[in-house]
């Protein structure tokens, strides 16, 4: 099977199953989007789920996050993962957003890689989840799934597979593309049980292939 059929066949698969792909978090704007990805690193979108409707009501906009005592925002979210660190990010991020953005999320990947916490993968996640600009973004499930199943070769960092993708998938395709990945190996190609003989792509899996 060439890499193009393979794209070709598991694209397919997922408009066919999967025709309308969401982001599990929670979120009612931007601003509520950039909080709840950066505290998503490290941590189950279920547990951020838990966590910001308090947090929301709390800090509602960038200019009462920006002002907020930390030791109130880490009491926040101090059962996600690395609170201290989030704390100062999300803050940071707020106060970067008012002084550079005028409060307002910016859509270009380049200026959210501007705001503390923001990394290309966040940025990614903004860009196509918010704005509906094509974007792949590639974490944890992503670079495994897409090694996996034979849609990236040997790939060694994120940047690397998120360039072997936007290659191969249509424009229009990207942002269901990442959501795609994503679902795909948060509950069926889990990291260290997946569950091959449930998959329906296995027919066209390199991972599956070289088992048998």
């Amino acid at each position: 099977m060439t890499k193009a059929e393979r794209y070709r066949q598991v694209l397919d698969y997922f408009e066919k199953n999967v025709p309308a792909p969401e982001s599990e978090l929670k979120f009612a704007d931007p601003y509520q989007l950039i909080v709840a990805v950066i505290l998503s690193a490290q941590c189950t979108d279920k547990r951020v789920n838990m966590i910001t409707p308090a947090f929301f009501r709390s800090y509602p906009d960038p200019f009462s996050l920006a002002g907020a005592d930390s030791n109130s925002v880490f009491e926040h979210i101090k059962s996600c993962s690395y609170p201290n660190n989030k704390t100062k990010n999300l803050i940071g991020m707020a106060q970067v957003l008012i002084e550079k953005f005028n409060g307002i999320v910016p859509a270009d990947m380049e200026s959210l890689q501007m705001l503390p916490g923001v990394g290309r993968k966040t940025a990614n996640v903004i860009a196509s989840v918010a704005f509906n600009i094509p974007a792949m973004a590639v974490d944890t499930h992503v670079f495994r799934v897409s090694s996996r199943i034979g849609l990236t070769t040997a790939a060694k960092n994120p940047l690397q597979a998120e360039k072997q993708l936007v290659k191969h998938i249509p424009l229009q395709m990207l942002s269901k593309a990442h959501h795609w990945l994503i679902l795909h190996g948060r509950y069926v190609c889990k990291a260290r049980n997946p569950a091959c003989e449930e998959c329906g792509l296995k027919k066209f899996c390199r991972y599956y292939a070289s088992k048998a």
